[in-house]
């Protein structure tokens, strides 16, 4: 796989799943809360989502700090029927909350074929795929989908910022197959992809970002001058909207003018939504018949005439999947200025540093 020019290291998952433990135990999190924070946020960088796995230690540290997150706090379920359920995270880790959810939506849907389980009061939880793939380990399809932690697209024909990148994650299990993995953001590019564009010195592609005027965008160092650009045009823009009220608004989480910039705002309480949403495969098919049949469809998809040129059909998750082959091998690859920030990080707790 290659590299970042600005990349001249690789680290291991293990290595960096211990630091990152280490940084948020010494910040408060009672040790196995930053333990199991640390095994998601690593994974996210294990399956190729830089801009939201060991990328953002430094920010949740410094919302720690500023008392902007609750290192603590008592994630519960706050009302709750046969097949749906609403978490209060109180404000804690995002990871967190999100893994306590998964677990109660998975519970649902083991006793009634389907588990609703919304949140509020969360927090930033990284790539979505996480959380819906949790799912398949009991056979079951997770649908996963969230209000972005800062708003960076106005409602389609507008200029006002009222709209996050609200993602949405699909997994669906296979027999012999990889399973589906879907997890995409409402906008062409998550905005942590323009952040860590940003951090290695890179320009982003044309059709990420445009300005108030409609003209392109490509210096992610000017991204507050413009913003992010809907999939799909007002497709997209519907979607974020959907998923937004969702997510946000039936939860009552913030959602529109609420939503609390994580990247400027380190003591605001963010009140994140997100919902997740488990279906237990066995209450339509066996479970075995159902997946002999994904597989079937994933072959025929794969297998099907290609276009000149192509050398082949990709399925949704195939490539995060073969980056966490490769990562988890061969290291973490990380570029010199993340690699700086966390070291310095490192000497402000006053904790062991990252191997060189």
């Amino acid at each position: 796989m290659a590299q970042s020019p600005s990349t001249h290291r690789r680290l291991q998952s293990s290595d960096l799943e211990v630091f990152v433990a280490r940084s948020l135990t010494a910040v408060g999190l009672p040790a196995s809360d930053a333990e199991q924070a640390a095994r998601l946020m690593i994974l996210a960088d294990l399956r190729g989502a830089d801009g939201h796995g060991i990328f953002r230690l430094p920010q949740y540290v410094r919302r720690i700090r500023a008392g902007g997150m609750n290192v603590r706090p008592n994630i519960r379920v706050a009302r709750e029927t046969e097949a749906t359920a609403l978490v209060d995270g109180d404000n804690g880790m995002g990871h967190l909350v999100m893994r306590f959810a998964a677990q109660v939506a998975m519970d649902k849907a083991a006793h009634a074929g389907i588990g609703w389980v919304g949140v509020r009061q969360g927090n930033h939880a990284g790539p979505a795929a996480l959380y819906a793939m949790m799912l398949l380990a009991r056979d079951m399809i997770g649908i996963y989908m969230a209000v972005g932690n800062a708003n960076h697209m106005p409602p389609w024909g507008g200029v006002e910022l009222l709209l996050s990148t609200n993602p949405i994650a699909v997994a669906i299990p296979a027999l012999e197959e990889r399973p589906i993995v879907l997890d995409m953001a409402t906008s062409v590019a998550a905005y942590g992809k323009v952040k860590t564009k940003a951090q290695r010195g890179e320009q982003m592609p044309e059709g990420w970002m445009i300005d108030a005027l409609g003209r392109s965008l490509t210096d992610p160092k000017r991204a507050e001058e413009g913003f992010l650009l809907p999939i799909g045009g007002y497709k997209g823009y519907g979607l974020a909207l959907v998923f937004g009220l969702l997510a946000g608004t039936l939860n009552g989480a913030a959602f529109g003018r609420d939503v609390i910039d994580f990247n400027k705002d380190d003591k605001t309480p963010t009140n994140t939504g997100q919902v997740i949403l488990a279906l237990d495969v066995a209450r339509f098919s066996t479970v075995e018949t159902f997946k002999r049949s994904v597989d079937a469809v994933i072959r025929e998809m794969r297998n099907s005439r290609k276009m000149h040129g192509v050398e082949r059909i990709r399925l949704p998750g195939e490539q995060s999947h073969a980056t966490w082959l490769e990562r988890s091998a061969a290291g973490i690859p990380m570029n010199d200025t993340l690699f700086k920030d966390l070291q310095r990080l490192a000497s402000d707790l006053g904790i062991e540093g990252l191997p060189s």
